[in-house]
């Protein structure tokens, strides 16, 4: 199925949202959660899966919703359909703080591979699935496991990642050692894998895991420098405990400084 083509605008820095704007009866799809704002005239519909196999009856609607579920994604997308006899805009945020990476995938191939969850939205017709690891050690030390996502068609699509986004060309046999969970996505011609960092000193009191992911050109990289699981693990360490005070209450410079910034709490 050919996509929908759409135009469309990136607002902000590091909290940001982009705004889709649709001709009459142009249809945007996007992850639940994800929308912000659309103009009176545009419709919201929730479907099951990414509605690419709109021709393929029950069975393959089944299948196109099974897949996302083994992503960690919900059975169901929420298509933005464009009802006005004119243009109108509908836009989408990103959930946490980062950028969001435009995916023209008549550049890419038709295809582009991504970690999950990092979807955001695409042209009607794009299709969202999933991509099986071969290799036991991408899959059971990856950090994404046997399965990624990919996303595949010829129109636009958009992607979130967290922090400041790194973009690498890599030539034929040229190889990226990476963070496991700092890779946003790559084209299907990179391979990827597993590697075991080594020594015992790195292993035991090294902090950065014992291993991390392999990236070998030719193809492009997309890197992301705070990955959600590292934010939400130094939020979670710097939380209240139950019937005690954050980490930082226990001295006295930490009460110092929840006086200077107008935390008083008792």
């Amino acid at each position: 199925m050919q996509a929908h083509e759409i135009d469309y605008q990136i607002f902000g820095e590091e909290m940001q949202y982009v705004e889709i704007e649709l001709d009459p009866q142009e249809i945007v799809i996007a992850e639940a959660g994800s929308f912000m704002m659309m103009d009176n005239n545009i419709r919201m519909q929730t479907i099951f899966g990414d509605g690419s196999q709109e021709q393929s009856g029950i069975f393959g609607k089944l299948l196109s919703a099974g897949k996302r579920v083994l992503t960690g994604e919900s059975l169901f997308m929420t298509a933005f359909i464009n009802q006005n006899y004119g243009k109108a805009k509908v836009s989408f945020a990103s959930p946490y703080p980062g950028k969001i990476l435009p995916i023209d995938l008549t550049q890419f191939n038709g295809k582009f591979i991504c970690q999950k969850s990092s979807f955001l939205c695409a042209a009607k017709g794009v299709a969202v699935g999933i991509e099986f690891s071969r290799k036991l050690g991408r899959g059971l030390f990856g950090g994404e496991g046997f399965i990624m996502q990919k996303i595949e068609g010829d129109g636009m699509a958009f992607v979130h990642s967290g922090g400041t986004m790194a973009k690498k060309e890599l030539k034929a046999g040229e190889i990226l050692k990476v963070d496991t969970g700092c890779i946003i996505g790559f084209t299907q011609e990179v391979d990827y894998d597993i590697e075991f960092i080594g020594g015992i000193r790195n292993s035991v009191f090294g902090g950065e895991g014992l291993f991390y992911a392999t990236l070998r050109g030719p193809g492009t990289v997309y890197i992301q420098s705070l990955p959600f699981s590292r934010l939400a693990d130094r939020i979670i360490a710097s939380a209240p405990k139950a019937g005690g005070n954050s980490r930082d209450e226990g001295s006295l410079l930490g009460g110092l400084g929840n006086l200077l910034d107008g935390d008083n709490r008792f």
